[in-house]
């Protein structure tokens, strides 16, 4: 692969930058059309590729990608899942470079070579190491798989339409394994295979007062602010022990045996370097764990926006009518994103004080999932990450949420493999995100190893 890699790497990049350069934000109604514009360009690559066939599905949203690649009915198959919509780039005057034109240069921390721009990394630059690998297996005689893909066009916006989908075309979609590159590993000197993923339930409050916005000089003092009292409430959320304070909210989550920990310790991890890291000079969440535990196998509520009033220029003396914020529950498994969500909801409106109206609304839900480690699809992941790495991959639990995909692990009846490559100084959802060039081709590598030695 190595050699492909290297005779083909400019076309490589010229492909990928066709797909970077179409600002497919899932997140903006006014960039539909480039939705569509992407996913008929995401058909073709798969096609120069050699899938047999390839098409663009409508869905009550972004459309869906579907391709495959049918050797054999007695091999195994694999169902590579990815999403070609990207974060919106704001905000842009922090971006080195255009976020959706895209280059390769330096990193200024490093020296080392990376692509810059909007979904280098998350997920065109990994989804697309998965199109690579499959064309030089297929080109070389070495794809003993049947081979199917999917990709969508709203994963950032909790992939409303997919699993509708998904239902209606099962069969469709048959297969053994469903893999996965859209996650970051833990270090850059010991690679990770992810075994499990948080849910997710995101809600967004609304906190009312008076009926309009008031003066502050002739109503200050004399009724509720509705910032005041959001804010209030949004800190009695928490203990002091850094534990979410609603009740039930942990009566699902599972403690994880000190054998299970100790595995997930194996991770290099070195907490000066990661205060170091984030500019910060000390870290704070849930007592009794770890910082790794706290993103991995424990849940956490946090403020994701917050906002009301006048944030003009200048002064305007108003007492706001109304005041808003939006709320992220990262969830472990066991705990149903329906449940927290109820639970959220009916804690919110029973603290809220008589001087103020509440309104809750649903944004985004997702039951988190995990894989057994034991099982051949990753035992072959391992192997074909220690090959080129040189180290065995430890096993870890992703932080963040793919939803959709515990959806599909039940509605197809298996499991996700997840092999990702970035890393967290990519940013990814932040501006100036990018792909390290050597990571971009050793996912093309152990990609295409995974398929030799699954059998």
């Amino acid at each position: 692969m190595k050699h492909y890699i290297q005779e083909n790497k400019e076309r490589f990049y010229e492909e990928l930058f066709s797909l970077l350069r179409i600002p497919s934000i899932s997140a903006k109604p006014e960039h539909k059309p480039d939705m569509l514009r992407c996913a008929e360009r995401l058909k073709e690559l798969i096609l120069e590729a050699g899938a047999d066939k390839a098409g663009v599905y409508p869905t009550a949203g972004n459309p869906v990608v579907y391709a495959e690649k049918i050797l054999d009915p007695s091999y195994k198959t694999v169902l590579v899942y990815g999403h070609y919509d990207v974060q919106p780039p704001e905000p842009l005057e922090k971006w080195r470079t255009d976020p959706f034109e895209p280059v390769i240069d330096k990193d200024p921390a490093t020296g080392e070579e990376a692509i810059w721009g909007r979904g280098a990394n998350d997920d065109k630059g990994q989804l697309f190491m998965h199109l690579k690998a499959f064309e030089f297996l297929l080109k070389t005689g070495k794809l003993k798989h049947n081979v199917k893909f999917i990709f969508e066009g709203e994963e950032e916006v909790g992939s409303g339409s997919l699993p509708a989908w998904v239902k209606e075309n099962k069969d469709l979609l048959k297969a053994d394994v469903i893999l996965v590159s859209d996650t970051t590993m833990i270090s850059d000197k010991v690679p990770s295979i992810n075994c499990g993923m948080r849910g997710l339930a995101y809600l967004e409050v609304t906190v009312t007062g008076p009926n309009k916005d008031l003066h502050s000089g002739h109503y200050g003092g004399a009724i509720a602010n509705p910032i005041t009292t959001l804010c209030e409430m949004i800190a009695s959320l928490h203990d002091q022990d850094g534990r979410v304070a609603i009740p039930g909210f942990y009566d699902d989550v599972v403690e994880l045996s000190a054998e299970d920990r100790a595995q997930l310790a194996r991770a290099p991890f070195d907490l000066e370097e990661y205060k170091k890291f984030l500019d910060i000079k000390e870290i704070k969440g849930e007592k009794g764990y770890t910082t790794m535990e706290r993103t991995g196998i424990r849940p956490c509520l946090d403020v994701c926006g917050i906002w009301g009033g006048y944030t003009g220029e200048g002064a305007k003396t108003v007492l706001p009518s109304t005041a808003h914020a939006k709320i992220s529950m990262r969830l472990v498994p066991n705990q149903l994103s329906s449940k927290i969500t109820k639970l959220f909801k009916e804690h919110l409106l029973a603290i809220a004080p008589p001087y103020v109206k509440v309104e809750i609304l649903e944004r985004e839900g997702g039951n988190g999932f995990l894989i057994p480690i034991s099982s051949s699809a990753y035992q072959a992941a391992s192997k074909a990450m220690e090959e080129v790495y040189g180290v065995q991959p430890v096993p870890s639990r992703g932080g963040g949420s793919i939803a959709v995909l515990a959806e599909m692990q039940q509605i197809l009846g298996i499991d996700p493999l997840l092999m990702g490559f970035g890393l967290e100084r990519d940013t990814i959802h932040s501006p100036n995100e990018s792909y390290l060039l050597r990571q971009f081709f050793a996912g093309m590598e152990s990609i295409a190893l995974f398929y030799q030695y699954w059998n």
